[in-house]
């Protein structure tokens, strides 16, 4: 098995450094390889093809042993450095490293990107815990990821000269610019790491009997468990430093490795695991590199980033792996039962509405100009100056925007929760988000001039595919916590990936433009954006109201709605279409906001109980006061400079999120 894998890899590089956008086939690289041709082929294949090929050697089983060391130590089949979010603290920061605009050596941006990704991992195998189930782990290294991404994404819009490239950077690709310069120096910084787990093999193995087990036959299991850590992200670092990010090997080469060990003895022990990962990632980064540029045209080829088709082959495994994957450790919601008082709801449905006001005042008054209240009199009356009429008809359509937005996301939130009784379930964190901004992303960068309502329907488009995959593998079972969250951050992840393509295919330097949509921003926008989003949250608004107590009924369980006749089937696919109707126009209207469809039910419930006739106004007010306020604070805090309102939802409910794992957890 050994001998077929390393002679794939040996046909993979051979078939890698034959292909580029130079005339240089493979009769010529064989005359470079051999000192037979010209300067200009030897200087394209020893200069260039040559440094990426082994560049992807090298990463690949930098990450392969990696992935294999975290699932051991962790005992979990999900660990990888993309789901413990060290590859997102290692770009977090690179990104404050750039910003200061200081020029590092290479051993230092990987000392740096090594500090980020240990202190990634550290929170989320300290949130998790070990052993304590794949969906936890999942959930914390996805929630990390999105804040830290969020910040990192900041700090890009911010500072875009001091950050120039650093987007690119983050989707990974084995190309090297530097010839064989990078490659040499990072090289033992792999094998030194590689040495040290294997010298570690035989206390990695006796973690899989348990932590007693292990202390009874004279293993130190935290120092053992450190050190393995420790040298995974290590790896990890050092290939971020040397190719960016590059998503998912670290999942997948373990996962095909255990495949095998099914058939093949002797691999269930970590001396040969950790070794066997490292070829397996090779052959799974040179096999990526080699079908991009089969599949894609060389000169368009070389735009595209290694990382980008590797994160869409885990998408893919990670959803596999979540139809298969058992587990217990799943998020219950604690106060289930909780019942608040009809003055309770009236006193905090007060509070809102004040809040409401308080917050939509202050988002058309302050900003890069300040207003008066008789200023936005005058101009509703038309008899306001120049100035303040182009302020306020740029303004108050933004803040408009805001609020249907976030009153749409949290009631498409608090239908999808109660249609799959989740407290984690919400667009963002199921994909439902990502398809709907895939959707509108592609229209974008095929149809740059398409109207509002093409939008609204591009991104339904996107969310209805989301919808029907994600509850569609879930459906089976009742949809399961643990199978729905996974396949949704499966679906997510893919979508992403599938957006930088598309960004890169179509207008590569123009990085903002992505940024800025993705960010959740509500720049530019008018009216006319608003009209569907503003059709669609009435309807859903009706809707849900109507239907209020087939709410109550579908969110308790399963037989109690059917003893009273109600159509379980039939119900739940209503209302997760009026959910998927909702996050799609939200999306087209503001971009890509998260969490506000997590935090905003969940917070209603905690205010006034269980019951949707009080849940459903209290969330909507609550998700428009949050995205209003997020986008408020986006425009003003560092004025004349904006961030977009996903990015302050996403900082500010990441925390939130996380603490409700370990509330859940205690």
């Amino acid at each position: 098995m050994t001998a077929v894998l390393l002679l794939l890899v040996a046909a993979l590089a051979v078939v890698d450094i034959t292909q580029g956008t130079a005339s240089t086939g493979p009769s010529e690289v064989l005359k470079a390889l051999t000192g037979r041709a010209s300067d200009t082929d030897t200087s394209v294949v020893v200069a260039s093809r040559l440094p990426r090929m082994t560049a992807g050697l090298l990463v690949g089983a930098a990450l392969g042993v990696a992935g294999a060391a975290l699932q051991a130590v962790s005992r979990n089949v999900l660990a990888s450095p993309d789901t413990l979010a060290v590859n997102a603290g290692s770009y977090f920061a690179l990104g404050v490293t750039a910003v200061t605009g200081a020029s590092l050596p290479l051993f230092v941006s990987s000392g740096i990107a090594f500090a980020g990704g240990l202190a990634a991992a550290a929170v989320v195998l300290g949130l998790s815990g070990l052993g304590a189930g794949t969906v936890r782990l999942v959930l914390a290294g996805s929630a990390l990821t999105l804040g830290l991404t969020a910040l990192t994404e900041g700090m890009l819009l911010l500072f875009p000269e001091e950050t120039q490239g650093l987007y690119q950077w983050n989707q990974g690709s084995i190309a090297q610019g530097s010839g064989f310069g990078s490659v040499v120096r990072i090289a033992p910084l792999v094998l030194v790491a590689v040495a040290g787990l294997l010298v570690s093999a035989r206390r990695i193995d006796a973690l899989a009997l348990g932590d007693d087990a292990a202390r009874g036959l004279g293993v130190p299991v935290r120092a053992t468990r450190v050190t393995a850590v420790v040298l995974a992200v290590l790896l990890s670092a050092a290939a971020v430093t040397l190719a960016g990010p590059i998503g998912f090997v670290g999942l997948c080469a373990p996962a095909l490795v255990r495949l095998l060990s099914h058939r093949v003895r002797g691999l269930g022990r970590a001396r040969v695991t950790l070794p066997v990962a490292g070829v397996v990632g090779m052959a799974l980064v040179l096999g990526s590199d080699v079908l991009l540029r089969a599949l894609v045209p060389a000169d368009t080829a070389v735009a595209v980033p290694t990382g980008v088709v590797t994160s869409l082959v885990g998408a893919v495994f990670l959803v596999a792996l979540a139809t298969r994957v058992r587990d217990s450790g799943g998020v219950t919601e604690v106060d289930r039962l909780r019942i608040r008082s009809r003055r309770a709801f009236v006193v905090t449905t007060a509070v809102l509405v004040v809040a409401l006001a308080g917050v939509t005042v202050a988002a058309v008054l302050l900003g890069d100009s300040g207003l008066l209240l008789g200023d936005v009199v005058n101009w509703a009356q038309g008899r306001a100056g120049r100035s303040v009429s182009f302020v306020l008809d740029t303004r108050v359509p933004r803040v408009t925007a805001a609020l249907l937005a976030g009153a749409a996301l949290a009631l498409a939130g608090t239908l999808v929760q109660a249609v799959t009784r989740n407290p984690l379930a919400e667009p963002a964190v199921l994909g439902i988000s990502g398809g709907s901004a895939l959707g509108a992303v592609f229209l974008v960068t095929t149809v740059p001039l398409a109207g509002s309502w093409g939008m609204a329907g591009a991104a339904f488009g996107g969310a209805a595919v989301a919808a029907l995959v994600v509850f569609g593998l879930s459906a089976r079972g009742g949809f399961r916590q643990n199978r729905l969250v996974l396949v949704g951050i499966g679906f997510a992840t893919g979508a992403t990936a599938l957006i930088s393509l598309l960004i890169v295919l179509t207008d590569p330097f123009n990085a903002t433009k992505a940024l800025t949509w993705l960010s959740g921003s509500t720049y530019g926008r008018s009216f006319a954006d608003s009209g569907p989003l503003a059709a669609v949250v009435l309807v859903g608004a009706v809707l849900a109201a109507v239907h209020r107590t087939e709410l109550d009924l579908v969110s308790l369980d399963e037989d109690t709605p059917r003893l009273l006749g109600l159509d379980l089937g039939r119900g739940r696919l209503g209302f997760l279409v009026v959910a998927v109707l909702l996050t799609a126009t939200a999306v087209a209207a503001a971009g890509t906001i998260g969490f506000v469809g997590l935090v905003a039910p969940h917070a209603a419930r905690a205010l006034v109980g269980r019951r949707h006739v009080r849940v459903l106004p209290v969330a909507m007010l609550l998700g428009a006061v949050l995205v209003c306020g997020a986008d408020l604070l986006g425009r003003t805090v560092i004025a004349p400079a904006q961030l977009g309102a996903g990015m302050m939802t996403a900082v500010v409910g990441t925390p939130y999120f996380l603490w409700l794992l370990v509330r859940s957890r205690r």
